[in-house]
């Protein structure tokens, strides 16, 4: 039986992959994301994915293959505002074991401004497993004027800081703050 929306064909008793080695390739991705923030070296995030995985990125478009995914998510995490984001801890998560997904809320809190200001915005991500360790596909899915308002506001908290830096003046000036 093929679900839809999934490339996973299952056993009539259930899925492909225990709870348990879902749980561990989550906790997996979530390392690889901690390391790859801590060291910016976001290959380590694409490598994460098969080399036919889909990405779905809902203000970026959905990028087709590892070597589609690899050159944006080192763009986008080594510009702002994915540059002052400090983590991507998952608040929450569930499994789908029938299809092999998981299914969270990622926080993405900005860095302090310099006025100790709390900023930042979260997204559901749905991942599908493709086994060893591997995804097949990521979705993230959030409202993109809520990101916008969040980064503006950490902009105009930067400003009265003192600490705005240049590359985020250049981005506010671009998307009209």
């Amino acid at each position: 039986m093929t679900l839809p929306g999934n490339d996973a064909t299952l056993a009539p008793t259930g899925g492909r992959w225990s709870r348990e080695e879902l749980e561990q390739a989550f906790a997996g991705y979530q390392r690889t994301v901690e390391t790859a923030k801590e060291t910016g070296n976001w290959d380590l995030f694409a490598d994460m994915f098969t080399e036919d995985a889909n990405y779905v990125e809902h203000a970026y478009g959905t990028f087709s293959g590892r070597e589609e995914i690899r050159p944006w998510i080192n763009r986008t995490m080594s510009s702002f505002p994915g540059s002052h984001m400090t983590a991507f801890p998952a608040l929450w998560h569930t499994i789908d074991e029938q299809r092999g997904w998981v299914i969270c809320e990622i926080d993405n809190p900005m860095c302090d401004p310099g006025d100790g200001s709390v900023h930042g915005a979260s997204n559901l991500t749905i991942l599908h497993y493709a086994g060893d360790g591997l995804w097949s596909c990521e979705e993230d899915v959030y409202n993109p004027m809520k990101f916008l308002a969040m980064a503006k506001k950490w902009c105009r908290a930067a400003e009265s800081a003192g600490t705005l830096p240049e590359e985020a003046r250049r981005w506010l000036a671009k998307v009209g703050g």
